[in-house]
């Protein structure tokens, strides 16, 4: 069996449908809401168990009602939590999805990644085939660099950039600004850009850069929450499977496809 881990983090979601985002001074009203444990540690540990059929995610939540229910919901969805309990309150997000189909998104709270000191089966990680990092400590990053394949996304360039750990693909979305590139020492075998519906490039260190097209949606968009997050599981995936990084990225895109046809951060991903 193929094996795979996150090490990341976790938010808890309500989501509410609306026409449109509010302007400035506007009320509007949601047409459904809901709520669950999301975030990109959370989608992409989702992604990978229905790839897999099974994914660790070492990850670190607030001792209260959501940090606990988040538990919850992701063991029902599959996921095997090993989780490192804070005193402070659970990270939470709100999220409007537009008419469009489009997301947007107000996060409360400090990420909250798991250290490498904290009692989690950090020795597991020397034996996955790839791991995916979102959040926690240079130790906790150094821990995942055990595994055959480590792919983290540049959401965590404050650990990145001081850790110094080798990375086999580097992952950023080039219409976020939150996800710019930064020198990392030693640099990522590679990195993998992507850009929405116009599919993406896959840069080597070398300086060859490698396109990719956007994979076709297997059904009508629903809505783009965690869209990315199921690209680099499928990523993260293709390379615990020994694919190529070219081939990789493209069932990366697949899954990132998928997720956009579906409510919220699991209906639609990619099953295997």
């Amino acid at each position: 069996m193929t094996r795979v881990a996150v090490v990341g983090h976790v938010e808890w979601v309500e989501f509410a449908r609306v026409d449109h985002v509010p302007v400035p001074g506007e009320i509007v009203h949601a047409s459904e809401t809901w709520q669950e444990p999301a975030g990109g540690g959370a989608v992409a540990a989702v992604q990978l168990t229905r790839l897999a059929g099974d994914c660790l995610f070492l990850t670190a939540l607030g001792d209260d009602e959501l940090g606990h229910r988040s538990v919850r919901g992701l063991e029902e969805l599959g996921v095997r939590v090993a989780a490192a309990w804070r005193p402070e309150p659970q990270r939470r997000a709100f999220v409007h999805l537009d008419v469009a189909g489009e997301r947007t998104i107000t996060v409360i709270g400090e990420r909250m990644g798991p250290h490498g000191d904290e009692a989690l089966p950090w020795e597991e990680l020397a034996e996955m085939d790839a791991v995916y990092f979102t959040a926690g400590d240079a130790h906790a990053l150094q821990a995942a660099r055990a595994a055959k394949q480590l792919v983290a996304t540049t959401r965590a360039n404050e650990v990145l950039v001081p850790a110094h750990v080798q990375l086999d693909v580097l992952v950023r979305s080039a219409r976020d600004p939150g996800e710019q590139y930064v020198e990392l020492d030693p640099p990522p075998t590679y990195v993998a850009e992507t850009d929405g519906s116009g599919g993406g490039v896959l840069k080597a260190g070398d300086g060859t850069a490698t396109p990719w097209a956007a994979a076709p949606l297997p059904g009508p968009r629903v809505d783009a929450y965690g869209a990315g997050d199921s690209f680099a599981a499928g990523l993260t995936y293709g390379l615990a499977k020994g694919l190529s990084p070219k081939e990789a990225v493209e069932l990366g895109a697949r899954c990132g496809a998928a997720a956009m046809t579906g409510r919220g951060a699991y209906g639609g991903q990619l099953r295997g």
